[in-house]
């Protein structure tokens, strides 16, 4: 079975479940245009994911999912949640799924966890994954140590279910490069964010469009809570006491609240302003449709080309 069978959509691709900006509204969106919207329950409380999957799907009859954040204080809630309220694919980050595994697939329930090594996605083959969605740390947002480029590879030829590559993809060349590498479909996140449905301030939006190649950084990976962000006043404030030796509880008076105060108040010098390697290459605001579809459609150009260039 390939990843649109198990998604349900036309294209292979997957919306990340970006907390406070992935809500129901821009997830039935993303599943309107054709891939597969999802809602990030990281940013939300157990009422107002449920809130957001009546939203969703009063906006959409196409499938969507819901992404947990496993280190949620409510993550047990909102397993059981999504169960009760027939959400038909769950993906996760931060963390393991096990525990709840057989509830889901119980339910009938699709499930994509995201792996940052091959250990972990060989366990979620282990437990009844239907998909991995392996994802380098070039991406937006809680990163791991590996690129999209050594990771990809490795999980495609350590499990025997489809993977999905993420990190790094925001043209159709990359869309090729993943399928290359193994991939049978990919997650983007940050070529969303200048998505005209995608609900982030405009201040957040401006950041991006400004980005170019080195204007991302990783907070906290030093004290093992890596990050990538846009750069700011925040981050090096925050990188520079990190390099001091300052504990995770001083680095907290950063990031607390601090993804809120970019999403939503537009603060670009103290937010959180989560986008990975890719800003650099997103300087356009379109149709989410619109985004969607391009990536796709210059993919046989590039497949074209790179056979002509090996005649």
């Amino acid at each position: 079975m390939n990843i649109t069978q198990i998604l349900g959509t036309k294209y292979p691709l997957i919306q990340g479940g970006m907390a406070n900006i992935a809500t129901g509204a821009f997830a039935a969106a993303v599943s309107n245009a054709g891939a597969l919207g999802l809602i990030g329950a990281g940013g939300m409380d157990l009422e107002k994911l449920r809130e957001n999957i009546h939203l969703c799907r009063s906006l959409t009859d196409k499938p969507f999912g819901v992404n947990i954040m496993l280190m949620h204080p409510q993550a047990d809630q909102m397993a059981q949640l999504v169960i009760e309220e027939k959400v038909p694919i769950v993906t996760t980050g931060a963390g393991n799924p096990g525990p709840y595994m057989k509830a889901w697939k119980e339910a009938g329930i699709r499930v994509l966890p995201v792996v940052p090594s091959v250990a972990l996605a060989r366990r979620m083959e282990q437990l009844g994954a239907d998909a991995v969605i392996a994802e380098g740390t070039e991406s937006g947002g809680h990163v791991g140590e590996l690129t999209t480029m050594a990771l990809v590879p490795q999980v495609a030829q350590a499990v025997n279910i489809p993977v999905v590559g993420a990190g790094g993809i925001a043209s159709s060349c990359q869309v090729v490069a993943a399928f290359a590498l193994g991939a049978c479909g990919v997650q983007v996140g940050t070529c969303l964010l200048l998505a005209d449905e995608c609900p982030i301030h405009e201040n957040y939006k401006k950041a991006v469009e400004k980005a170019g190649d080195t204007s991302t950084v990783v907070t906290g990976r030093i004290n093992g809570t890596p990050v990538r962000v846009l750069k700011n006043k925040m981050t090096r404030e925050y990188v520079k006491r990190e390099k001091e030796g300052a504990s995770k509880e001083e680095l907290e008076v950063y990031t607390l609240g601090a993804l809120r105060r970019a999403v939503f108040d537009g603060d670009d010098q103290n937010g959180s302003l989560m986008a990975g390697q890719v800003a650099g290459m997103c300087h356009e605001r379109r149709p989410v449709a619109q985004i969607i579809e391009e990536l796709f459609a210059g993919c046989g150009d590039v497949i074209a080309r790179l056979q002509e260039e090996a005649l």
